[in-house]
């Protein structure tokens, strides 16, 4: 019987060692090496395993600040990790991200990224106040820790993660067109309190388009609608069956 319970308790122990310290099962249970990280509400991302945590500031002069510490495993080692507030609709398109990877040396950088377009990712300034930013990776997962200075008079954002499996020449290339990649988006409330800390939002995703109505036999107009109403939805959705992105990221 003493054989048994030692069996036990070592398979137990050796299960508890292959799970990585830096990922919990909830945010709650996340800490971090830099003492400084305190941050009073924290959320279980609904996709990519991915966790964020935030401290929203209101009365911060001159710009009310939002600190954020991001946590997702890369698609790959050598893979990036991204977050973003899309200050203007939701989705990556528009969105002000912060892409976190390791460099020629291997350490952990990041960059910021206005996704403006659905052109080549280039680094490039944010519309919103960077005031501090960093990168850490270790036992298989990416953190970015950032401040940023928002608008005043901000209640609920739109933010946007991804992760990638690879980095060509200090570029991140296209994330998978898996369906957690494809739903990565939610809103953040910046005036949660603890209370709701470790509930995952709902995804949010713009609300399908109207199908325009049919032309009629020999209508001048036949044809067109690919490229109006949703028809540019529904060339995305093509694609991204093909594999193809038309986002370049």
């Amino acid at each position: 019987m003493a054989a048994t319970t030692t069996t036990l308790l070592l398979l137990i122990a050796a299960v508890a060692l292959l799970i990585s310290p830096a990922v919990s099962l909830t945010c709650t249970s996340q800490t971090f090496s830099r003492s400084a990280a305190k941050f009073a509400n924290c959320v279980d991302l609904p996709t990519l395993k991915a966790y964020l945590h935030w401290t929203y500031d209101p009365a911060a002069k001159p710009d009310p600040t939002l600190s954020v510490a991001f946590v997702a495993p890369p698609a790959s080692p050598d893979g990036w990790v991204a977050w973003a507030l899309n200050p203007t609709a939701t989705g990556m398109v528009g969105s002000q991200a912060l892409i976190a990877f390791k460099d020629a040396n291997g350490s952990a950088v990041v960059k910021t990224y206005n996704l403006s377009s659905y052109g080549p990712v280039v680094e490039s300034p944010i519309s919103y106040g960077v005031l501090r930013k960093s990168a850490e990776y270790s036992s298989g997962v990416m953190r970015i820790f950032a401040t940023l200075a928002l608008p005043a008079g901000g209640a609920d954002v739109n933010q946007v993660w991804q992760v990638g499996a690879t980095v060509t020449d200090g570029v991140p290339a296209k994330h998978a067109f898996a369906p957690d990649n494809l739903g990565s988006e939610s809103t953040l409330q910046l005036l949660s309190k603890s209370p709701t800390a470790g509930k995952a939002p709902a995804p949010t995703h713009a609300p399908a388009p109207t199908p325009a109505p049919a032309p009629a036999i020999g209508s001048p107009t036949g044809g067109s609608s690919l490229v109006k109403g949703g028809g540019l939805g529904l060339l995305h959705g093509v694609l991204v069956l093909l594999g193809v992105s038309i986002f370049g990221f």
